[in-house]
């Protein structure tokens, strides 16, 4: 094995190790991702701190792939790392129906029933083949989740759901989303199938190893505390 090959090697042993026991899905020894070919890099993302890695999918429920991809989305928040948060932006690509359906996401979620109800609206679009055509439809639908159906629509149209679909749109516009369904990685990767990234578990895989390169970097970055100067008394360590 050349010097280069092992040092890479070694190099993917200790991002793996970042997130120990929680990375329960890691990817198999010995497997490394590249950039440009697994996964790219997002122009201008942010810096993250904290040790948290947001996880992104970006979705629509009028897209057959969201359908089928969403059995393994569940499956894999089920093991994901500790250190990974999760959430869902629905995209709308200038299609009507897509927008429909991502404002009725967005509404659900300013009202606390986005998640609850996400599943089950997949399934009643793609297994129950029961497409809804309006967001009277739509308010209905969530009404069997908590929320009273008038109430949902006067805050699907409301000011606040208008801005964060703008927001939103925005967010995945800048991430370069091209298509469904798109995981974003700690604001700076960008997962989407391609010749090497041929199914779901590897795409899953791919962000697992991205979750631990994201924390790594960040635990590199984070300012160490510098130990008190001989000759000081008292006080506490200064950090830079």
């Amino acid at each position: 094995m050349t010097r280069s090959k092992s040092g890479l090697l070694a190099l993917v042993a200790v991002l793996s190790s970042v997130v120990g026991s929680c990375l329960q899905a890691q990817v198999p020894p010995g497997t490394t991702y590249q950039e440009n070919i697994h996964y790219t890099v997002i122009e201008n993302a942010p810096v993250t701190t904290g040790g948290t890695v947001t996880v992104v999918e970006a979705f629509s429920y009028m897209c057959p792939h969201c359908g089928t991809f969403e059995p393994y989305i569940t499956s894999w928040l089920g093991r994901k790392p500790a250190n990974a948060e999760f959430k869902r932006i629905p995209v709308v690509f200038g299609r009507d129906s897509w927008e429909l359906y991502a404002k009725a996401y967005v509404t659900a979620e300013m009202m606390g029933v986005a998640d609850k109800a996400h599943a089950a609206l997949m399934d009643k679009i793609w297994k129950e083949k029961q497409v809804m055509k309006s967001m009277d439809e739509l308010a209905n639908f969530y009404a069997g989740f908590g929320v009273e159906a008038g109430q949902f629509l006067a805050t699907s149209s409301s000011f606040a759901v208008d801005a964060k679909m703008r927001k939103d749109q925005q967010y995945v516009q800048n991430a370069g989303v091209r298509g469904t369904p798109s995981l974003i990685v700690g604001h700076k990767y960008l997962v989407a199938g391609n010749d090497a990234v041929p199914n779901y578990d590897v795409m899953l895989d791919v962000v697992n190893f991205l979750i631990a390169k994201d924390t790594a970097e960040q635990a590199a970055a984070a300012p160490a505390n510098k130990a008190p100067d001989s000759g000081t008394t008292g006080g506490t360590a200064t950090e830079r």
